[in-house]
């Protein structure tokens, strides 16, 4: 039996020796296939740069509700702010807290103006920095009416196409912190002049700086595959990417830019066109490289059925409403110019544990920062919204 087995063992063996010696001529990336891949740790080291009319507000709500799941330390805004700073280049003391935690935040992601140095103060030395674009075109059109009474320059015109037939009978750069939202904004969120030459070696160098500050950036037309792109690389789940779109405003406030202006846009704000077009081409050679289109497609369907099956437990509607339409005035967006900020209506029957998930899921960006910065500063004053609270204590 002895004799039997030692045969059959070395029988085994020789035959693993042939099949390994027939398979060495497979390419690399087959012999790769064959290994299964090594499990990855969740990233929870995470400075995500909060750009103007992005999706970003969605993203953010992403970024809390990871916070709090894994119980995660925010760099919030300091007192009664509910930016970092901005439209000031951020300091490290725009952050509740900094002189006592130092550098012990996990999580960065209310607006601020990049400052890399005054960052790395905050965020641990491992931390994953990553931001999003969007088209200049439709992002030029939503600032207009978000900030229509905020910005000089779009006060004084009649309508976006009027401003885009000659930007500078309207703008003037020395209204520098109305006037930014009016002019090449992402370049200014990033911590650049929004006024600055278009010189290609100039614009060469900051894309390259970018680079170098940034591991990832997402694009905001492609939303859906952002998130998988950015489930992938923070070796998050599904769920933790999982979102309901925040901040959007109603159809009916959207201007039809004409040809033209489209145009003038590309010329008017021809940094932010080429910050954009640059990232938009390392965002797809970022999916080839990371997984593929195929498998992105997959998990796009996954995500967008999750979405849909969320929406179905969650909302009363199944979609978001006018700011009129929301009943509970506690989960009313913070409406600006003349857009009308969408939000939500909850299911009335919902279970404790459901209806904390869906309130969070639906919870505005004031309301948000406001509550998270309650729990994590309970001896601070509770910043003021002049809104009804969605929960008087938080053990509720």
């Amino acid at each position: 039996l002895i004799i039997f087995s030692l045969c059959l063992g070395l029988t085994c063996l020789s035959g693993f020796f042939h099949m390994k010696n027939k398979n060495y001529s497979i390419s690399k990336s087959h012999e790769e296939l064959l290994i299964p891949p090594m499990p990855c740790r969740a990233k929870t080291n995470v400075m995500f740069l909060k750009t103007h009319k992005t999706a970003s507000s969605t993203v953010l709500n992403i970024m809390f509700r990871f916070a709090e799941r894994y119980n995660l330390t925010v760099a919030l805004p300091a007192d009664q702010l509910f930016h970092l700073g901005y439209p000031r280049t951020f300091l490290a003391h725009f952050v509740e807290g900094f002189e006592a935690i130092g550098q012990n935040y996990n999580i960065m992601c209310n607006h601020l103006r990049f400052n890399p140095l005054e960052v790395k103060k905050v965020m641990a030395a491992n931390t994953f920095y990553f931001s999003i674009l969007r088209n200049p075109i439709p992002l030029l059109e939503s600032s207009y009416i978000y900030y229509k009474n905020n910005v000089p320059a779009f006060r004084s015109s009649k309508n976006v196409n009027e401003f885009l037939a000659s930007p500078t009978k309207y703008y003037h750069p020395a209204d520098y912190r109305e006037s930014i939202y009016a002019r090449n904004i992402m370049w200014f969120d990033f911590g650049y002049d929004n006024n600055a030459e278009d010189d290609t070696k100039y614009t060469q160098a900051v894309l390259e700086e970018i680079e170098q500050n940034f591991h990832l950036i997402l694009i905001a037309d492609y939303f859906d595959e952002s998130m998988i792109l950015l489930k992938h690389v923070l070796c998050w789940d599904l769920d933790d990417v999982i979102y309901f779109k925040l901040n959007s405003r109603s159809q009916d406030t959207v201007q039809t830019l004409t040809p033209e202006s489209e145009e003038q846009i590309k010329a008017w704000c021809s940094l932010d066109w080429k910050l954009y077009l640059h990232f938009n081409q390392s965002f797809w050679r970022r999916i080839e490289e990371t997984m593929g289109l195929e498998v992105l497609e997959k998990e796009v369907d996954h995500l967008r059925t999750r979405q849909k099956e969320l929406m179905e437990t969650c909302l009363s509607e199944h979609e978001a409403v006018r700011k009129d339409h929301i009943r509970n005035k506690a989960l009313l967006p913070f409406q600006s110019g003349a857009a009308n900020i969408l939000g939500y209506n909850l299911k009335q029957d919902l279970d404790n544990r459901t209806l904390r998930t869906c309130q969070k899921m639906v919870m505005p960006e004031l309301q948000y920062t406001s509550y998270l910065y309650t729990v994590q500063h309970p001896h601070k004053k509770r910043k003021e919204l002049g809104l009804p609270l969605l929960w008087t204590s938080l053990q509720e």
